[in-house]
């Protein structure tokens, strides 16, 4: 696949799923890309506009109950993201997020309801809402390194078989089913990890630009950003 002259990433419903600096996350993806030489826009995808399915990567964020609610029901009624998820595209979705694109999610009325099913995966209550800083191994194949984040949710995710693990929860919560956190199902990473999560894992960030670039990118290594990693890592271990 030859490299577009121009990538695009799509920050989706930011006044809807943009809590914790969510936001973040596209902005960073975006730098990390421009600070390779690649040309590189950020397209904000708002209630007023159909999202685009020809994008590179999509960036939900997470939001409050009836937030998320009202987000569903725009992505079912303009199915850009789904069209761009067939061909490929790259999407990273966090809290709230992640679990709109999972079969089926439960909301504050205590129903269930439909997700866009992009996710096997489908999200019920937690008994207890999980707060605080979260340490994920992730899955060995991906190739990336220990994870952190700060987490705030109220969701127990569930995995099926069509989706797999991000990581291992180490310390924290995390999806609530299995000592596990997250999901990957093809190019789609859902996580519970907020921080952003990209500024606080730049391996997740670029394994991300990888799929989407369609191939192994220039090593770019921040002395900031190992910095704030190894300080979370070093705060969380010392608990």
């Amino acid at each position: 696949m030859s490299q577009p002259s121009r990538m695009r990433v799509a920050l989706v419903l930011p006044e809807l799923l943009g809590t914790y600096g969510d936001r973040g996350n596209a902005t960073v993806l975006v730098q990390r890309l421009r600070w390779r030489g690649i040309d590189a826009e950020m397209i904000e995808v708002s209630g007023d506009t159909p999202v685009p399915a020809d994008c590179d990567i999509y960036v939900i964020g997470g939001g409050e109950d009836i937030a998320q609610l009202a987000a569903v029901r725009w992505l079912h009624l303009h199915p850009g993201l789904q069209r761009a998820v067939a061909r490929g595209a790259v999407v990273l979705a966090v809290c709230a997020g992640f679990q709109i694109l999972g079969t089926s999610f439960a909301g504050t009325d205590g129903a269930m309801h439909p997700g866009l099913g992009l996710f096997d995966v489908v999200t019920r209550p937690l008994s207890r809402r999980a707060i605080g800083e979260i340490v994920v191994e992730p899955a060995p194949g991906l190739g990336i390194r220990s994870l952190t984040g700060f987490e705030n949710h109220g969701g127990a995710t569930q995995l099926g078989p069509g989706a797999a693990p991000l990581g291992r929860v180490v310390t924290g919560i995390g999806n609530g089913f299995d000592g596990v956190e997250g999901a990957v199902q093809g190019r789609i990473v859902g996580t519970y990890l907020h921080g952003p999560v990209l500024a606080r894992n730049p391996d997740l960030a670029d394994l991300l630009l990888t799929w989407a670039v369609g191939h192994p990118l220039a090593p770019l290594v921040l002395e900031e950003t190992e910095a704030l990693r190894h300080e979370r890592l070093r705060r969380t271990a010392s608990r």
